[in-house]
């Protein structure tokens, strides 16, 4: 390659090799941009705008005068036309410790107050032996009117009574509460789990304890029970002294 014609034949080669590289974006674009690979296109999406207005309300918190005023002469289910007496609750307002019972009985109907008949006796003896008395605990049941012939809640009945008993619980403040039987523990837990399941041990329920034990009603037909039922609230009375919740009165052994 030491002749002219040779010298420019090589550079023809090599100006000619360079564009098509040129063309092919590898070593420039033309006018000497430098040669990008393509980005999609990214668009702005602004979220959207959230008035204060729009916003739901916090729901407030009732005292238990608001509640009944509220429950007013129930009539939202079909359990009103066959009741005597709504039954609402009893005890004290701000009670550390709650008991929940199924429904109503006879007596109950009768009385307007809940746990008042042969179970109710038994269900003050049990409170008593834990150091409280009705007046300083608080006493309630899922349903406040009385089911015909004692029988079964049925769901449309449970459905429309549940809210209140939702909003006694958030007007007492509960730390503890004793749910009596497997109708009142399945609708505070939202299970259907068997009490021999689910008692002897704390469920927590939108942090407050829930201790589920035997309806009194089923102690006074199956006494040999009462043992157990004993030790579920020998597990109350510990769990109301390690949250530094004294009884107001003394103890049984």
């Amino acid at each position: 390659m030491d002749s002219t014609d040779d010298l420019a034949r090589l550079a023809r080669d090599l100006r000619s090799a360079i564009g098509r590289h040129a063309r092919a974006g590898a070593f420039g674009a033309p006018g000497g941009a430098t040669a990008r690979a393509s980005l999609p296109v990214v668009t702005a999406v602004e979220a959207p705008v959230v008035s204060i207005e729009d916003a739901p309300a916090p729901r407030t918190r009732l005292t238990l005068a608001e509640v009944r005023a509220e429950l007013g002469d129930c009539k939202r289910c079909k359990l009103h036309s066959t009741r005597t007496k709504l039954v609402f609750g009893v005890g004290a307002e701000d009670a550390p410790l709650m008991f929940v019972g199924e429904a109503p009985g006879a007596d109950e109907d009768r009385l307007g107050e809940p746990f008042v008949g042969r179970a109710g006796e038994l269900l003050d003896k049990m409170i008593e032996a834990m150091g409280w008395t009705r007046e300083t605990v608080y006493i309630a049941n899922i349903l406040k009117s009385r089911p015909p012939g004692n029988r079964n809640p049925e769901p449309d009945e449970v459905a429309a009574c549940f809210p209140f008993l939702e909003r006694q619980i958030e007007a007492i403040a509960p730390r503890v509460i004793v749910a009596l039987g497997r109708p009142a523990s399945n609708g505070l837990l939202a299970n259907t789990a068997p009490i021999s399941a689910l008692r002897g041990r704390f469920h927590d329920r939108r942090g407050v304890r829930v201790m589920p034990t035997f309806h009194p009603a089923f102690l006074l037909r199956t006494p040999e029970r009462k043992r157990d039922a004993w030790s579920d609230l020998k597990l109350v009375m510990a769990e109301l002294d390690r949250l530094g919740i004294a009884a107001p009165r003394p103890r049984s052994a």
